[in-house]
């Protein structure tokens, strides 16, 4: 049985976009001699704002790389990599821990909340830390939207994992980040726990306009996207806009039998 579409807003096709993060010849290399390896070899990509972007790939493609090389988790050896018109390369460690609190949202596999604060509180202590006021209309909605008015006094052991990966995605969206960095959001939840918390995702980026980049290797989760990019051995070998599971699979089967008949 086909998968139902994810349903997205139209976009004229000669509307134009801004780009919310750019790599340009960006190059990531391992080690030295023998022993290099070269995980990102001189590659050119942007992410759109207000869109949903799918990085895909096989294990060793790149794909994690690329991501923490753009979220500034992981330096890079050649080419340049910007948020918004912010170089990288070119910030200290004080100036980059400031950009990624002030202006990139995280989501990972580990929801990483601690233990001892509510749910509320869990969703704001990153403003709490840098000494921010939240925004309290913004925060309201941004529970509402992930589904969570109810939750908020609870502390995350009196959560399901699909709430607790609800609170990590309210976290991230709550300090109205420029743009949010998933790394397979979904992989320590069940399918239907998983499904609201790419549902919640979708909508921060239809609703609020929000700006989301999402490592994954389920054609599932890479159907919510606007588009998704696939990466093999360092390079990025093909795109696909307005997808869905079935196409994001079939793409993926074209790869695999190219790469046993190479």
């Amino acid at each position: 049985m086909p998968h139902t579409a994810v349903p997205r807003p139209a976009f004229p096709a000669h509307a134009t976009t801004a780009v919310a993060a750019r790599a340009t010849s960006l190059s990531k290399v391992y080690g030295q001699g023998e022993t290099q390896v070269v995980a990102l070899d001189s590659v050119d990509v942007e992410f759109e704002r207000a869109r949903f972007t799918a990085i895909m790939g096989p294990s060793g493609s790149g794909k994690s790389t690329l991501m923490h090389c753009m979220a500034g988790l992981d330096s890079i050896s050649t080419g340049s990599a910007r948020i918004g018109d912010v170089e990288l390369a070119a910030l200290n460690d004080k100036q980059l821990t400031r950009l990624r609190r002030d202006k990139i949202g995280f989501i990972f596999q580990a929801f990483n909340l601690l233990p001892t604060l509510t749910a509320l509180e869990n969703i704001t202590l990153p403003m709490d830390i840098a000494g921010r006021r939240p925004d309290r209309e913004w925060v309201s909605r941004v529970v509402e939207t992930v589904g969570l008015s109810g939750r908020l006094g609870h502390r995350p052991s009196q959560l399901s994992g699909g709430q607790q990966q609800r609170v990590a995605v309210a976290r991230a969206l709550a300090a109205q980040p420029e743009i949010i960095f998933a790394d397979e959001p979904t992989g320590n939840l069940d399918s239907r726990s998983g499904a609201e918390v790419l549902g919640f995702l979708r909508e921060s980026v239809q609703a609020m306009g929000q700006t989301v980049v999402m490592v994954t290797h389920d054609p599932v989760a890479a159907g919510y996207a606007d588009r998704v990019i696939f990466l093999a051995d360092g390079h990025i070998v093909d795109e696909l806009r307005g997808p869905t599971a079935d196409t994001v699979l079939d793409r993926m089967r074209m790869f695999d039998a190219k790469g046993r008949t190479s």
